[in-house]
């Protein structure tokens, strides 16, 4: 019988799925997705092969648990954080900031890695965009209430707001990483209409 991680099974099931997730990340970072097996993953997460599959069928499922775990956790994590500012523009300036972060920190799918997934994968991957959207609408409805940005359609500015972060590539570090952010937040401040904290 395999070894049990932790002091119950419940925690058993965490410590093995986040073992999982972190072996899937650290792949990622070095390699391409269509070049990782599900023996490479277990063996880097420190577990049997056979507990991969007691938690998902194949690897897209691990991709998209993995992807469903990330997205959720560091959307809660902007949304706490987004509560101790008060300025609507300082929010979404916040915002850009930490969804550049994320990109950098996170190997998150990129349309390289979408191509190669099955549409029914990418579709759930889609799902997931909805907790960033969650937080930005929030943002924006409280700035729209403030007097900040002008009246608009959050259905459509939400998405496309997200989508211009999402296909943003920054560098990495240095002078030219710190301009384009700045630039990159001067971009979505014109794109909601916030023009007077822009020209500030």
């Amino acid at each position: 019988m395999p070894k049990i991680i932790g002091g119950s099974l419940r925690e058993h099931r965490e410590e093995t799925r986040r073992r999982l997730f972190a072996a899937l990340a650290e792949l990622l970072a070095e390699r391409g997705f269509d070049t990782i097996t599900l023996a490479d993953i277990a063996t880097t997460a420190g577990v049997g092969r056979t507990a991969v599959y007691n938690h998902f069928a194949d690897k897209e499922a691990l991709l998209v648990g993995y992807i469903a775990h990330s997205t959720e956790a560091y959307a809660d994590a902007l949304e706490e954080s987004l509560a101790d500012v008060d300025d609507p523009v300082e929010q979404l300036r916040s915002y850009v900031r930490a969804m550049v972060q994320l990109k950098h920190d996170h190997h998150l799918p990129g349309s390289e890695l979408r191509s190669m997934l099955s549409r029914a994968t990418q579709a759930r991957l889609r799902e997931h965009v909805t907790d960033f959207e969650r937080v930005l609408r929030g943002v924006l409805s409280r700035g729209i209430a403030a007097g900040v940005f002008p009246e608009q359609d959050l259905s459509t500015t939400v998405p496309l707001v997200n989508a211009c972060l999402s296909g943003r590539g920054v560098p990495g570090e240095g002078v030219a990483r710190g301009r384009a952010i700045e630039q990159t937040e001067q971009f979505v401040l014109r794109a909601v209409g916030a023009l007077d904290a822009v020209s500030a």
